[in-house]
């Protein structure tokens, strides 16, 4: 496949590590929240902390890690510091077969730190830093011309002119858009937006079940994947435990999860878009991309942080059904 799968997201690097609930309490972070920090609160965080791994982070940088493990060829747009935590996060895109597309900011680098409990649970010090400086006037059209699909993050749909900047750059080149609504906040604050944004055509629409909710207004599961599937060619509706939901026209499938002990769930939506997409671009169907997505989400919550060893990638190799 020529074509590249280009994604955009905020360029954060995962600082993840394992804390007893004791810590946790002792951080001042309320257990499963997300905290937006500054500066300052990140590094203090990061000084308190023993054993942390890091590793290139953000929802859409994660999917498209994915992906380039898979063997596909994939790019990334962000934008990141000159500092040491950037040149890390271009490296390890690098050694994920990453093309990285990124712009650089005289700001420091964002960081994502993921505390991860005994019990899977996961809290988040987030500073968003020179990720979130991404703007419009950033993009160009040569970055979007070899792309043949575009997978973009909820996340960036704050910033409005850089979103429906990025969607028509794809448009023009005639990309299949996928977005992962990423949170049922960001959603709620841009929902008209979403939905004008999505009526122009959209390839994919991902979303969990309170995403799926309040995009479309539906409180039944089957119900809010029609209104999706409305929206897109293909709608995903992930349940977690239970699962997920598949819509593609008047086709339907449920896939179940994979009965895996989870060690940290960081990551496993955007891995399981990967597994998707893998499955979508090689032309299986509809079922098959979501059993692998679901293949590729167990693996990576049997590990903590959102990247995995070569010997999980071999065993997600050896599975694909295709």
């Amino acid at each position: 496949m020529d074509e590249k799968i280009l994604g955009m997201g905020n360029a954060l690097t995962d600082v993840c590590v394992s804390v007893s609930d004791a810590t946790l309490d002792s951080l001042d972070l309320p257990k499963g929240s997300m905290q937006l920090v500054d500066e300052a609160r990140s590094r203090s965080l990061l000084s308190r902390l023993d054993a942390a791994r890091m590793c290139a982070g953000g929802c859409a940088s994660n999917t498209i890690c994915g992906l380039g493990k898979l063997g596909l060829p994939v790019a990334l747009i962000g934008k990141i510091g000159r500092d040491a935590i950037g040149e890390a996060f271009e490296q390890n895109l690098r050694d994920h077969g990453v093309e990285p597309r990124l712009v650089r900011s005289g700001s420091p680098s964002g960081t994502a730190i993921a505390l991860v409990t005994p019990d899977s649970e996961r809290t988040f010090a987030t500073f968003l830093g020179a990720a979130v400086e991404l703007s419009a006037g950033d993009l160009d059209a040569q970055s979007f011309a070899d792309a043949g699909w575009f997978h973009i993050e909820g996340y960036l749909v704050q910033n409005h002119d850089l979103f429906r900047a990025a969607v028509q750059h794809a448009r023009d080149a005639r990309a299949r858009i996928s977005i992962d609504l990423a949170s049922y906040n960001v959603v709620e604050e841009n929902l008209d937006f979403l939905r004008e944004i999505a009526s122009g055509g959209v390839y994919i629409l991902f979303a969990n079940e309170e995403e799926a909710h309040v995009f479309t207004g539906e409180e039944d599961e089957q119900r809010a994947l029609s209104a999706l599937a409305e929206r897109a060619e293909i709608a995903v509706l992930k349940l977690g435990r239970r699962g997920s939901l598949l819509a593609r026209g008047a086709e339907r499938a449920r896939i179940p999860v994979e009965p895996v002990e989870a060690v940290d769930t960081t990551g496993a939506g955007d891995l399981y878009a990967a597994g998707f997409l893998y499955g979508l671009v090689q032309g299986a169907p509809l079922e098959t991309c979501g059993r692998f997505g679901a293949h590729v989400a167990a693996e990576i919550i049997q590990t903590l942080g959102a990247h995995m060893d070569d010997a999980s990638w071999a065993r997600i190799h050896a599975a694909y059904p295709g």
